[in-house]
């Protein structure tokens, strides 16, 4: 019999590369015992990167999910793992230091033992630290190889990274393959030459099966020396997803490797509670493309992680861009047109900003600069005309180096902006901020939590948390989620009513809110409304509009002061923000003046072109 190679459930991912969310905490627990008692698991992947963040969208509190999610698989002996993005931890921006430190310390206090670290920079100034702050807090290290293809990221290159990884000292590393586009024989050398180099270091291998090369390089790299391989269940494998497990095990041991087998009978019971969890909500954001393999993925290198939020907000992007053609009397696009429209726009974007790895944060800074690129070209605009400040700070090497070298089309526009290329040390750009987010919890009477998990999980996602304790982000949710079935049941969307109007009253503007079920709503906030400050001329001015849909904000951090009716502005001052496909777009004044109303409340959805501000 040759080399053991042992199985993980990457069951966190294979729901992200599928939808938008993760199931309910009582959805977890009824499937863990019969994920258990397949038998063919030394490893489940529970949380990480995007659970916690789309459980707050859905009003569950995600400290208690991992928790409890993580308890019986402790019990049976199976090693737990996460996610994390390194410099970002949990999300798309950047971390101050002492949110990194604390975010280790709490997820091995609630039962996650492997960390997977990666940055889609492959920039070791943000792997390393995690790396250390990792195993200061008692978990294991897994350093990760964000594996794409370019002329820079060689097989040498894969190795010589590894090789940086282990001397820092982490306990492991993956190849994650996120967009499933490493081609195999490549793969089986990079893990060759990294056991080469320490031959008891641990590998493990993350693919997705969407582009078509998945079952050949796992092969590839068990033959190389792999320890681990990470799997998926039917109705979640294959497409945008992960090798179904049935295969993976059979592979293996027709090619002489001693693997684990699988408990039929337990695996049927794991595919029913799948298909349950998929019939009760998660399949409402689980679009049929994200079930089919794909090789057009290839071209565009995108991760299959993505796909699943890519193809729901996609919608809204179509939905968006044909409500502009109709009102210019253009022919509309299907959703394939768009796709093929962005696809080859990540083409021919991605070389221009340095090759970043597709992964995320960077994924989707190259996808939304394609969209926006394809939406303003399809308007009849110029391309870049809208770059979002998180996609700025990548090009300018905030975030880390980049791999390559940026267009010198953006060098040129950095130096007309004012712009500065940096060098530095990325953690230097991001103060420490825990103090600020402890005080901000004690002025709320908010409990801290349990190893301080809930400071955590305020500091980590500060606007979806405020959400999900003021009832907003369930009731968003649910009404969402009856539109979405009534659309699949009727074919008829649900009218969605308004939830508040700007009146005028002898010349000064108040942002009336509406309630339909008898129950008086809450009062604006007065940094959030039209009545803060008597204006000059009262919601007279230029009108600011919103350049896309997504949710506007006053600020994006706790370091921020919001704007406010009266509030004197500079041309180009940064007034609000619209957060559209995970990142914050900065909407700025065209022109200096008095704001003399504002027309949303923070975390409000605008469709393209509502109003936001006046300027007089």
């Amino acid at each position: 019999m040759g080399k053991e190679i042992k199985f993980s459930l990457v069951f966190r991912d294979m729901w992200q590369s599928a939808g938008k969310y993760q199931p309910r905490v009582d959805q977890l627990l009824k499937v863990a015992p019969a994920i258990i008692r397949m038998g063919c698991f030394d490893r489940v992947e529970t949380n990480g990167g995007g659970f916690e963040q789309v459980n707050l969208l859905y009003g569950e509190n995600p400290n208690n999910s991992v928790r409890q999610w993580t308890k019986p698989f402790h019990e049976a002996g199976i090693q737990t793992h996460m996610l994390d993005r390194a410099l970002n931890a949990l999300r798309m921006s950047p971390c101050p230091k002492d949110l990194r430190q604390l975010f280790y310390k709490v997820k091995k206090a609630q039962g996650t033992d492997i960390t997977r670290i990666f940055c889609g920079l492959n920039d070791p100034r943000n792997v390393i630290p995690s790396i250390k702050y990792a195993k200061e807090a008692g978990m294991i290290a897994q350093a990760s190889l964000c594996i794409t293809h370019s002329p820079i990221h060689t097989v040498d290159y894969y190795i010589s990274l590894a090789k940086t990884f282990i001397d820092a000292g982490a306990d492991e590393i993956c190849l994650k393959d996120m967009a499933g586009i490493g081609r195999p024989e490549s793969l089986g050398k990079i893990v060759a030459g990294i056991k080469a180099y320490r031959k008891d270091i641990i590998i493990q291998y993350h693919s997705h099966a969407g582009p078509g090369f998945n079952m050949a390089s796992i092969l590839e790299v068990a033959r190389g020396g792999c320890d681990y391989i990470d799997t998926g269940i039917a109705p979640l494998s294959w497409g945008t997803g992960h090798a179904d497990i049935i295969a993976v095990e059979e592979m293996l041991r027709d090619a002489g490797f001693k693997v684990k087998s699988i408990n039929m009978e337990a695996y049927m019971e794991v595919r029913s509670h799948i298909q349950e969890m998929m019939d009760d909500f998660l399949g409402y954001y689980i679009p049929k493309l994200n079930h089919l393999n794909n090789s057009l993925l290839i071209k565009p290198g995108l991760p299959g992680g993505m796909m699943g939020s890519l193809m729901t907000d996609l919608e809204d992007n179509l939905r968006s861009l044909n409500k502009w053609k109709v009102k210019n009397n253009q022919p509309e696009l299907t959703t394939d047109q768009l796709l093929v429209k962005l696809f080859d726009e990540v083409a021919y974007v991605w070389p221009k900003v340095g090759y970043p790895c597709l992964v995320t944060p960077f994924s989707q800074y190259v996808k939304n600069l394609a969209l926006m690129n394809v939406m303003q070209m399809e308007k009849g605009k110029e391309r870049w005309s809208m770059i979002a400040e998180n996609i700025w700070d990548m090009i300018l090497g905030k975030s880390g180096q980049l791999p390559g070298p940026v267009d010198p089309l953006f060098v040129e526009m950095a130096k007309k902006e004012g712009r500065t290329f940096m060098t530095s040390d990325p953690q230097e750009n991001y103060p420490d901020e825990l103090e600020t987010y402890r005080l901000k919890m004690n002025q709320q009477g908010w409990d801290v939590g349990q190893d301080n998990e809930e400071l955590f999980e305020y500091a980590m996602h500060p606007q979806q948390y405020e959400a999900y304790k003021s009832g907003q982000a369930k009731k968003d949710f649910e009404e969402d989620f009856a539109n979405r079935k009534a659309k699949k049941e009727t074919g008829n969307v649900k009218k969605q009513l308004p939830q508040q109007v700007t009146v005028n009253v002898n010349g000064q503007n108040y942002i009336v809110k509406i309630a339909y079920d008898g129950q008086v709503p809450a009062p604006a906030q007065p940094s959030q409304s039209a009545t803060s400050a008597p204006a000059p001329v009262a919601g007279q001015g230029m009108e600011v509009l919103a350049p896309l849909e997504g949710k506007a904000y006053l600020v994006q951090s706790s370091s921020e002061t919001p704007k406010k009716v009266g509030d004197h502005v500079e041309a180009g001052e940064v007034i609000c923000y619209i957060e559209a496909m995970k990142v914050f777009n900065r909407i700025k004044a065209e022109k200096a003046g008095t704001i003399t109303s504002i027309a949303f409340a923070s975390g409000d959805s605008v469709d393209e072109d509502d109003l936001l501000m006046t300027i007089g």
